[in-house]
């Protein structure tokens, strides 16, 4: 399939016209093999639990993101590339191994999703109309949070992060399309009336999460495969910004990044059905794979930790469509390993 820019979602016939990057995963041990070495030879195997969509006709593909519980742990996610009148966001049973639609419409490309400590609202990253939609916990009651210019420019959004009073910050991958560094992170208020760019200049930015102790934003720029860090002050302000981890990921590029109760990132990987884990020095901790050689199993974009618990639920697709994987986590889960 002819290679295009990964995920830029600019309309529905773009959807349709999307390819994945695929690449074969290593094997490293027994099934269930969880190494006791250390770093980069260090794996976690994760399992299958479900399969949760299939390939659209429509649009040529699936592609699941934002993995997110409830406050009743019930877990949701978002498939990118779901046409109009399919389900755009889901709720997975994970015990009975079942999903149900959630919300769905004519015109959403949703690349994330988070629930606000605000409002208790489930938010969504619009990539392809540079909008921000909030929707109530059962899925209903669609609001447009934002939309338009930020200094100039519509945003490209791909995944958000929360602070504790509910502002939210954003990946903006602009620029990927053209293969230029035009990303950015943008703050915008929890009334969404105030928009403003952190950090810009940016190869195609797209995870971000806090770290555990909200004193600052780890976020990663697909095109670069590296992980900066940028310091916050309590107003959410910059105070610092530096490059923190670059990536080896071969073809596979870096995608969206969560956190957990340690410290410890985990960034997904567009290209490669792994992720891998570092700890907040950028000591590589291990790597994340599914076994054997995931034919037609192409990106892992994504993970959520169960709440208090270590329980990680990962959002695997590809041409064989879109999966559930699970493996422990190093740590527990909290907001920053629970959705975006």
């Amino acid at each position: 399939m002819r290679r295009l820019p990964i995920r830029p979602l600019a309309t529905l016939t773009a959807l349709g016209a999307l390819a994945l990057t695929g690449c074969g995963t290593q094997t490293a041990g027994p099934a269930g093999d969880r190494s006791t070495a250390s770093g980069a030879d260090r794996t976690i195997r994760a399992h299958e639990l479900m399969q949760v969509t299939k390939v659209h006709e429509e649009t040529g593909m699936t592609l699941l993101e934002g993995p997110v519980f409830d406050e009743d742990g019930r877990l949701l996610l978002v498939d990118v590339t779901a046409p109009a009148g399919k389900p755009k966001v889901m709720r997975v049973d994970v015990a009975r191994k079942t999903a149900r639609a959630v919300h769905t419409d004519g015109r959403g490309a949703y690349t994330s999703a988070q629930f606000s400590p605000y409002d208790g609202r489930l938010y969504l990253t619009d990539y392809a109309h540079g909008e921000i939609v909030s929707l109530a916990p059962d899925g209903g009651d669609p609001r447009v949070f934002f939309s338009g210019e930020v200094d100039g420019a519509p945003m490209n959004p791909d995944d958000l992060a929360f602070d504790g009073e509910g502002n939210l910050y954003v990946s903006d991958s602009r620029g990927l399309s053209e293969g230029k560094a035009r990303g950015r992170v943008v703050r915008v208020g929890r009334d969404g009336e105030e928009a403003t760019v952190l950090a810009d200049g940016l190869a195609a930015t797209n995870g971000i999460s806090f770290d555990a102790d909200y004193r600052g934003l780890w976020f990663s720029e697909l095109t670069e495969n590296r992980i900066s860090y940028l310091g916050l002050d309590a107003q959410g302000r910059v105070t610092s910004r530096h490059t923190a981890i670059r990536v080896d990921g071969g073809i596979a590029q870096t995608d969206s990044i969560a956190v957990d109760a340690d410290g410890n990132l985990y960034q997904g990987l567009h290209g490669r059905p792994a992720m891998a884990v570092y700890s907040p020095h950028g000591e590589r901790l291990a790597t994340v794979e599914i076994p054997g050689r995931a034919e037609g199993l192409e990106s892992a974009t994504n993970i959520a930790i169960t709440p208090g618990g270590t329980k990680a639920y990962m959002t695997v697709s590809g041409p064989a469509g879109g999966y559930l994987y699970t493996f422990e986590a190093l740590a527990q889960g909290i907001r920053q390993s629970n959705g975006g």
